[in-house]
Parts: C-alpha cells; sequence; structure tokens
C-alpha cells in the first residue's frame, strides 16, 4: 500500500506538470494574431485592398499623398520627385521630407528603387494608374485616390477625400477631421479680410513658354480655394470651368484689380515681353500695383492642407 501511495503521488505530480505546461502551451498560441500580422481593408478607385493594420513605409507618387501624410503626423518613406520641383521635393514640404527616398517620378516610377524600399502600401493617383497600376500591385497593395477636376465643380471639399483616406490608412480619421476644421476656420477669417476689400476681382494667370493662361473659377482645388472658399469675384474673362489662352491683346481686357501670376521656369522671356507692352500696362492690376507673383506650387498646394494655409498666408501677407 505505501509503494502504491508513493506511485499516485508521482503520478499526480506529472499530471499536474502536463496540465501545466499544455497550458503555457495555450498562451503562447494565442488566438490574437499579433498586430504585425493584421489587415484591414481599404476601398479605393480600382475595388478592395488588404493592407496591414500597421503601416510604416508607405510610398506615395503625389505631393498631394505627402502633404496628408504630413497633416497627420505621419511621414512618408519614398515620394516621386519632379523636374518641376526644381530640387528632391516640393519645396513647401523640403524641412519635413528630408531623408525621404526619391522613387522616380509620377509619370514613370523607378519600379526597381520601390522594390528596394519593401514598402506596405502605395498611393497612386488615377493617372498614374493608367500605366503601372498592374506593376505597383505586384510590390505592395496599391491604392488608387483622386479624382476627375471637374469634380470640384459641384464639390469644392473634395480635396479632403483623399486626406480621409490616408487618415484611414492609420486610424487617424479624427485628427484629420481637427486638422480640416482648423483650416476651415483660418479660411473664413481670410474671407473677413478679402470681403473688406473695395475690388475683389481677381484672375490667376500662368506665364508659359509661348502663351499666357488665365485659370477658371472652378475645376480644380485651388481654383475654389480663391474664388469659392475665400470670396475673390472672378475677373473678366475668367472661364467657368478650365483655364484657357489668352494673347497679349486680350489681357488688355482683363479688369482684374488683383492678379496673382505664375511664371513657368520657360515662361520668362514671354513674361519679359509682356512687361514691355503697353497693353500689359493697361490692365487695373498692374496699373495699380495689384499684382503678386506666386511660387510655381500654388497648384500643388491646392490640394492638401498645409499648401492651402500657406497659399492663404501669402494673400495675406501681401494684402496687408
Amino acid at each position: 500500500m505505501r509503494q502504491l501511495g508513493i506511485v499516485y503521488v508521482l503520478l499526480l505530480v506529472l499530471l499536474l506538470a502536463a496540465c501545466g505546461g499544455g497550458q503555457s502551451g495555450n498562451n503562447a498560441a494565442s488566438p490574437e494574431a499579433p498586430a504585425d500580422s493584421e489587415v484591414r481593408t481599404i476601398s479605393h478607385m480600382m475595388g478592395d485592398t488588404e493592407v496591414p493594420a500597421k503601416i510604416e513605409r508607405p510610398v506615395v507618387l503625389s505631393a498631394a499623398y505627402a502633404d496628408h501624410l504630413l497633416t497627420i503626423g505621419e511621414k512618408p518613406y519614398g515620394i516621386n520627385v519632379e523636374a518641376r520641383y526644381g530640387g528632391d521635393y516640393p519645396p513647401y514640404l523640403e524641412e519635413q521630407l528630408a531623408g525621404t527616398a526619391l522613387v522616380g517620378s509620377a509619370d514613370e516610377p523607378n519600379l526597381e528603387a520601390i522594390l528596394e524600399l519593401d514598402p506596405d502600401v502605395i498611393l497612386i493617383e488615377s493617372r498614374t494608374a493608367e500605366s503601372t497600376y498592374d506593376e505597383l500591385s505586384k510590390i505592395a497593395p496599391t491604392l488608387v485616390l483622386g479624382h476627375e477636376w471637374l469634380a470640384y465643380e459641384d464639390d469644392p471639399t473634395a480635396w479632403t477625400l483623399d486626406l480621409l483616406k490616408i487618415a484611414e490608412l492609420y486610424g487617424k480619421e479624427d485628427l484629420a477631421r481637427e486638422k480640416i476644421e482648423q483650416l476651415e476656420l483660418k479660411t473664413a477669417e481670410a474671407r473677413l479680410t478679402i470681403e473688406a476689400l473695395d475690388d475683389k476681382r481677381m484672375a490667376y494667370l500662368r506665364v508659359r513658354e509661348k502663351t499666357i493662361q488665365i485659370y477658371a473659377a472652378k475645376g480644380h482645388p485651388m481654383n475654389t480655394l480663391l474664388y469659392h472658399d475665400l470670396g475673390f469675384e472672378p475677373a473678366s474673362l475668367t472661364p467657368e470651368e478650365q483655364r484657357e489662352d489668352l494673347s497679349l491683346e486680350v489681357v488688355s481686357d482683363l479688369d482684374a484689380s488683383i492678379i496673382f501670376l505664375e511664371v513657368d521656369p520657360n515662361g520668362l522671356d514671354n513674361l519679359a515681353s509682356m512687361r514691355e507692352s503697353a497693353l500689359w500696362a493697361q490692365v487695373p492690376a498692374v496699373a495699380e500695383e495689384g499684382l503678386y507673383e506666386t511660387d510655381s506650387f500654388w497648384l500643388f498646394k491646392g490640394w492638401g492642407a498645409i499648401g492651402r494655409e500657406a497659399i492663404i498666408d501669402d494673400i495675406l501677407s501681401w494684402l496687408s
């Protein structure tokens, strides 16, 4: 009996040890997967795509998407470069983007450079998707964002959709909405300054190599910022939806008291000819010192909260 008791005790000890080991093993194999292996489904212009729940290496092929990421406190891992930037990054974001890898242009992305970065998501515009979506999708989950410009004819807030979609990747939709609200307050305050002007007729002109273009009242987020949000009045000759070419003879009929003038790098000779013309001198904004030369990035800036705030700061500085 004594020997049987000893055997019984030993068996009990072994049984408890086995149970303890089994419990430990179950904990190690918890059904809750590590956060890094979780995914979420994001809807975009090409359908639904699974992306990692935790985004750490986003590659963007649009300055607007870099603006959106920085707005919510995130930084691109790779970004496109464009000849028009005059450098590696859009100048107004240059300091915040320092160190970000370059991956070719939006029209001709460097697939090898993107592959080497091992991105966990790639963000591209619809125009980029036409030629490279399939190739990029083989590298990493690729989301196609962006809306046709004429969508802004009826919805001047459409530029916020991509910001909110990118914020969704990080679970930061509330922060994005907060940033949008802050910008709306700043815009409303600036509008009061503009409404107080005696003459709010404005035109946005772009001097190109061989022509002058006037931008429309709608059709682009920069346009709707100027005319819809800030309250400038379209000067004569301002088209409704799409920019148009103007001859110097026609420009003399422009009744704008304020002109925001963008000059392409190859448009300097054309600008010099304009300045020598008596017809150009007849325009009220030119005659009355209402001409303000912008940088060449307002068209980029119009797509993002950081850029739009920079445009407003420029305008308030000039008008003061």
